[in-house]
């Protein structure tokens, strides 16, 4: 099955009259997960998500699938075995999508880390994160440091250190997720809001009440199990439920700074802390942009609008300044920014500071399963742990038996390219099959990178070639069909946030392109003028929100 769009209305039909064995509330990577595992064991699975996919938490994370190294200081060594071995899972799932990026940890005279203590550090994660052996750490000395990235500050450098992170766009991982859940036989539907929960006679959760927030018509789906997967609203969510437990989120806001190279010339990705309080801090390049974060401070307000303020700018802008001196970034050189929020889970009686990025399940009175905290590089072992209480509760209650499947080897959609070595190889074969359609060679690389083994789909729009009379660039235009027809894109910010991330990271294309994308969607899906004019103005306060912030209520 396609995530189709233009048979959005057939999957919610197909919602109201089914019997579903698990429902799925919340879109994001972990949703995404827990339908993929769930589905590939044989259960008949619906997911709803009341924005579009991955809008949460899972679009606004530092894009990477990492090892926890910074787990190893709070000693941490459970959190970092298992995210290391994860993290090489979902690397071989969706080469795609994820991406192996060396990582240079300078060493200043003064700062946090030792090279007597960073080395033992390194060795300890290769080990406990099962680092294969060409991606083993490496230590080097100043001048090698400097090498590796002229910009570092020069002054108390020691050396550094050099290991693999795994970089990943987080919403295109999470669309892949949810793609191959489709493809397995789940129904999925975005802009579907969860109201209320549907009982039993004997108050268990046995369904839910749904407003689609498209037609505005409110529907039920009826569900042996539900389980809410809805990261910073998780606590709203169980509010409609009547179960009750002493544990609630804590949210914690992070920034990011997305500035061009031709500013700040990054060839390297670089972790390293901050002089103000001795934070760590990212700065990657991509795409011949340099994006810089993270932060991390309490938040309470509006969690679907997370906003960017001056004092967070101000702190990534001396970041910067304070580890690559020479650079001189200026708040007018960032070019867009996004902050999320992370659902952390606080327990009543614990210092903040006690936050763990842990995951937790909690089961209620009414058999409702909510699952939190956690982290991106988690997702699959978090869906496994989750539908295996699925599974057990449905064996005991209805009998019922599934397969059992083991997730780890399950390529995510786009994934079957003969795994992650031979992937290269996959792209130059596209690239050659391309050419033999008169295909831009340097297109058909970008899409096949990109979209890994459904990029045939791709190559048969561009065949098409439709794109001339819509005054779109044919790479623009083929996305977006596919996006419509194969990625549940709704709105034009579905397209130019998620779907692409060319909001963040390249923001010159959709200011140049916007009105046509709108007016494209708009013919391919019959919006009326209405609905464009809606949808135009969201677009444009996203751009807002991504090239300014906003000034809001101080943040409590």
């Amino acid at each position: 099955m396609r995530l189709s769009t233009l048979k959005r209305d057939a999957v919610k039909k197909r919602m109201q009259n089914e019997a579903y064995d698990l429902i799925v509330v919340g879109g994001g990577i972990t949703g995404a997960g827990i339908a993929l595992d769930a589905t590939a064991r044989g259960m008949k699975v619906a997911l709803v998500e009341m924005q579009d996919f991955a809008q949460g938490t899972s679009s606004r994370s530092t894009k990477l699938v990492h090892g926890g190294l910074r787990y190893l200081k709070q000693f941490q060594v459970g959190v970092v075995a298992e995210t290391g071995k994860e993290r090489a899972i979902v690397y071989e799932n969706g080469p795609h999508v994820t991406t192996p990026e060396w990582m240079l940890l300078p060493m200043h005279k003064g700062g946090t880390f030792g090279k007597f203590s960073t080395s033992i550090g390194l060795a300890m994660y290769d080990r406990l994160a099962g680092v294969k052996k060409s991606e083993r750490k490496k230590m080097l000395s100043k001048k090698e440091t400097s090498a590796k990235e002229p910009l570092v500050k020069q002054d108390g450098l020691k050396g550094g250190g050099y290991y693999v992170e795994y970089r990943t766009d987080d919403a295109r991982l999470t669309i892949e997720v949810m793609k191959k859940a489709a493809e397995q036989g789940a129904d999925i539907m975005n802009y579907a809001k969860v109201t209320n929960f549907l009982y039993d006679n004997k108050e268990k959760v046995n369904g839910v009440a749904v407003v689609d927030r498209l037609g505005n018509e409110t529907f039920e789906i009826k569900g042996k199990k539900v389980v809410n997967a809805t990261g910073p609203w998780v606590d709203e969510v169980r509010s409609a439920d009547y179960s009750k437990n002493n544990k609630q989120l804590r949210l914690t806001k992070g920034v990011h700074v997305v500035i061009d190279q031709s500013k700040f010339p990054l060839r390297q990705a670089v972790y390293f802390d901050t002089e103000k309080d001795g934070r760590m801090i990212f700065a990657i390049p991509r795409e011949g942009k340099a994006y810089v974060g993270t932060t991390d401070t309490f938040y309470n307000n509006d969690k679907s609008k997370p906003l960017v303020n001056q004092e967070d700018r101000d702190y990534l802008v001396d970041a910067i300044n304070y580890m690559f001196p020479t650079v001189h970034i200026t708040d007018e050189d960032i070019e867009s920014t996004w902050a999320g929020v992370r659902p952390l889970i606080y327990e009543e009686g614990k210092d903040p500071s006690e936050i763990s990025r842990k995951d937790e399940i909690w089961e209620g009175k009414s058999g409702l399963l909510t699952i939190a905290g956690g982290k991106l590089t988690g997702y699959r072992h978090m869906a496994l742990e989750i539908v295996d209480l699925v599974e057990k509760r449905l064996k005991q209650e209805f009998k019922l038996k599934f397969k059992e499947v083991d997730t780890k080897h399950i390529p995510i959609s786009g994934g079957d390219v003969g795994g992650s070595a031979n992937f290269e190889q996959f792209v130059e074969d596209k690239v050659a099959a391309a050419k033999a359609m008169n295909l831009d060679t340097d297109l058909a690389r970008r899409l096949a990178t990109k979209y890994g083994s459904n990029v045939d789909d791709l190559f048969a729009i561009a065949q098409a070639a439709q794109h001339q009379s819509t005054g779109l660039p044919l790479e623009l235009y083929v996305e977006l069909v596919y996006g419509v027809q194969n990625e549940l894109v709704v709105k034009p910010t579905d397209f130019l946030v998620r779907r692409t991330g060319a909001l963040y990271f390249d923001i010159d294309t959709v200011l140049r392109h916007k009105d046509t994308v709108v007016d494209v969607l708009a013919d391919l899906l019959g919006y009326d003028a209405n609905v464009k004019a809606v949808y135009k103005q969201e677009l444009e306060e996203a751009i807002q929100e991504a090239r300014h912030g906003q000034h809001q209520p101080a943040e409590k």
